[in-house]
């Protein structure tokens, strides 16, 4: 028998069959799950804009500077592994609401802070409505789709990642163009406060799916840590964190330190930084949306070691093109922000189809959040290392990420295809 909220008879045709399939109350929940996560890019992206004036302000090293991004993406890892528990307790929805309220309130304080310590703390607590965002949406979207159409609909949600950046980007340019710097920073922190007006819509119009709600009623087991570290989920949960340490390792070395690369090494300008990071992003948007229709046809690992491999290279590539030729690193920029956001595009299915409804916020939180934590080492150690390698010297480490990636996919199922359990 189908699920009407599923809408799993409909034979709907083209491109965007993925998304006629959802069901009314699935077409809901991708709207606010995409909204959701692109708001929570665009308050990430804020530090990265305002680090060269962060920086200025208040006259800190290049180590001080990347321990921002750090000490985000660290405390990200506890609030992920903590809304994915949440989510299996008190569902998709609810935590999805709590999540987006922390990553706004702590956003705008960050434009208060009158010290590099309060904001090192303000934006670790940001943090923690930053790393729950993402488990809970993609979670939420998952469960609603098609085994088929699971790849490319969780990747859609995936690129609003892209466009919450490209606001970021559009926001920058035009604060920076009008304000000093030493203001400018502040005022670019407190629109973080846009992700609030989201919350109306998610608590009036966006349910969990029927299997969840029946599981939140039934299960004794859900959300246990303990549970997915043993028998054969275990294994699954040791390389799944390994994969995404690997694969956010790289990206977040890119995504913390490119504009600062662009600024200092490269000379440019902020409209000329925007340019440039107009190009990675188009590239980042174009990736996500082609990853999620080729994860779905190739399969998971086949995607995640092709896109790797090739963000690996690019980066190389990148940041060793000789000085004065930032025409090669203009052509560059497209395909590395395709090549570094399209691997991201099968992880909301991939991980949403290793672990049982019970224990998918847990599983999916868990691992996508371990690494998280651990790959956000990864721009600290280019910030630490920057003084004496230069920041392009010292990027170099996350083409590094890419390979822990390619090995980790050594011990996971390929599970294209497969029913929820």
């Amino acid at each position: 028998m189908s699920t009407p909220e599923l809408d799993t008879t409909k034979d709907a045709r083209g491109p965007f069959a993925w998304f006629h399939t959802l069901g009314r109350n699935g077409k809901r929940a991708f709207v606010g799950a995409f909204g959701g996560y692109g708001l929570d890019a665009y308050d990430f992206q804020v530090l990265p804009l305002s680090l060269f004036a962060i920086t200025a302000y208040f006259g800190l090293t290049t180590g001080e500077a990347g321990l921002l991004t750090t000490v985000t993406l660290v405390v990200s890892a506890v609030g992920g592994a903590v809304a994915g528990i949440l989510a299996d307790r008190i569902g998709r929805v609810r935590t999805l609401m709590i999540t987006v309220v922390t990553y706004a309130v702590f956003t705008v304080l960050c434009g208060f802070a009158t010290s590099y310590e309060m904001l090192l703390v303000f934006r670790a607590l940001q943090g923690l409505g930053f790393g729950g965002e993402w488990a809970a949406g993609a979670i939420l979207v998952a469960e609603y789709c098609k085994p088929r159409y699971r790849g490319r609909t969780v990747a859609f949600i995936q690129s609003s990642w892209a466009v919450g950046w490209g606001l970021s980007v559009i926001v920058y340019t035009t604060v920076f163009s009008f304000l000093p710097q030493d203001i400018a920073w502040r005022v670019l922190f407190w629109t973080g406060a846009l992700p609030a007006v989201l919350i109306f819509y998610v608590r009036r119009n966006v349910k969990d799916a029927p299997r969840v709600e029946r599981t939140l009623e039934t299960s004794p087991v859900k959300g246990s840590v303990k549970a997915v570290f043993q028998g054969e989920l275990g294994r699954t949960t040791l390389f799944a964190s390994l994969l995404a340490t690997g694969v956010q390792g790289g990206y977040y070395t890119l995504a913390g330190w490119v504009p600062t690369f662009l600024r200092t090494e490269r000379g440019l300008s902020v409209v000329g930084t925007g340019g440039y990071l107009a190009l990675l992003i188009s590239g980042a948007f174009t990736g996500y949306v082609t990853g999620g229709y080729l994860t779905d046809r190739l399969g998971r690992k086949r995607t995640f070691t092709l896109f790797a491999v090739l963000s690996a290279i690019l980066i190389v590539l990148f940041t060793t093109i000789p000085a004065g030729a930032n025409g090669v690193i203009l052509l560059l920029t497209f395909p590395l922000g395709f090549t570094t956001s399209a691997i991201f595009s099968g992880f909301g299915s991939y991980l949403a189809e290793l672990y049982p409804t019970e224990l998918r916020g847990t599983g999916q939180g868990f691992t996508y959040n371990f690494g998280r934590g651990v790959g956000a080492f990864f721009p600290a150690l280019v910030g630490f290392l920057a003084g004496g390698m230069g920041v392009g010297g010292a990027m170099i480490f996350g083409a590094v990420a890419y390979g822990i990636a390619v090995v980790a996919l050594l011990g996971l199922p390929e599970t294209n295809g497969v029913e929820l359990r």
